[in-house]
């Protein structure tokens, strides 16, 4: 079958481990399923992947893909969860937990195998596309909203990095939960745009807000933690999913964080049953994940480097 995977690891140009081409298609075994992928997305986690984190040279090579939605054997439209192990369905219970790539072939196929636990009714509100960028991004943006940083309607909330994937999602989600969202970009249409979404307003990275807010969601890491701390009230929360310019900010402000008794919370993914809470939310709300492009999946590559270069807003997802 036809696959985008990691044929080596290469940690300063990642893209030059990217093949596309014919890989064995998954083969059954008791408790899995075999999904015919419709649409899958593209995460940060499939670049990191190429660049060798979470993965070693002996699993290579390994088909890229965490999220995904299509057909099981039976004919049901479904979404995959992409969290494996975390409950020991269909692998074991000594098993870790690990996301799709880091150990089992992943969803940028014309199948993908996962154990049968994983899958979820996909809504018939939702197209294949909309429905295959919730499982990473979006879920992670929910738990970090609504599990992770304690917020509630009326709260205030600073997204930063308005623009990728989790960012996004936390914009929409946020307002449609009844959030006053800020929002930061470098990019002046992407602030635009982000007000267009529903944040009450966007300024530049390091600009002093309206007032302190209640939690700040981070995920672009070293270039905007100085700010994230300093944008929060006494007693608020930073929920941190990811580090895309790095993970050691010059200024830590830890004086500031024990002083103001701030709380600061890691958050990876989301489970099963908030990604069933997640397809609800959609279905009830009309919310509708922000996809800024969609190509063919022999097409990857082009994703991969429009990932790579930062210019897009929201996700890319390829099809078949």
């Amino acid at each position: 079958m036809f696959a985008a995977y990691a044929a080596r690891i290469d940690r300063d140009q990642p893209i030059n481990g990217l093949e596309l081409g014919d890989r064995p298609a998954p083969e059954p075994r008791p408790g899995w399923s075999t999904v015919t992928v419709k649409a899958a997305s593209l995460n940060h986690h499939d670049l990191w992947t190429l660049r060798g984190v979470g993965i070693t040279e002996d699993r290579l090579p390994m088909i890229l893909g965490c999220d995904a939605a299509g057909i099981d054997e039976e004919g049901n439209e479904v979404v995959i969860h992409s969290v494996i192990g975390q409950t020991g369905h269909g692998v074991g219970p000594r098993e870790p937990r690990s996301i799709l790539t880091e150990r089992h072939q992943g969803t940028f196929a014309e199948q993908v195998s996962v154990p049968t636990w994983n899958l979820l009714p996909k809504p018939a509100g939702l197209s294949f596309e909309e429905a295959a960028c919730l499982p990473t991004a979006w879920l992670t943006a929910y738990r970090m909203l609504f599990t992770n940083a304690g917020v509630r309607p009326g709260d205030s909330v600073l997204v930063q990095g308005a623009g990728g994937g989790v960012a996004t999602a936390a914009i929409v989600l946020g307002k449609a939960a009844g959030m006053r969202v800020y929002a930061t970009s470098r990019d002046e249409a992407k602030r635009k745009r982000a007000v267009e979404l529903g944040a009450t307003e966007a300024f530049e990275p390091g600009a002093r807000l309206p007032h302190r807010v209640d939690a700040v969601l981070e995920t672009v890491g070293a270039a905007t933690w100085s700010h994230s701390v300093k944008s929060l009230r006494p007693g608020g929360t930073l929920v941190i999913s990811g580090a895309t310019s790095g993970d050691r900010p010059s200024h830590a402000e830890l004086t500031r964080i024990f002083f103001l008794e701030l709380r600061i919370v890691g958050s990876t993914m989301g489970t099963k049953d908030e990604l069933e809470d997640l397809l609800s939310f959609c279905t009830t709300t009309g919310i509708r994940p922000v996809i800024d492009t969609v190509l063919p999946l022999d097409r990857a590559r082009e994703g991969f480097e429009r990932m790579t270069e930062g210019d897009l807003f929201g996700k890319i997802v390829l099809t078949r």
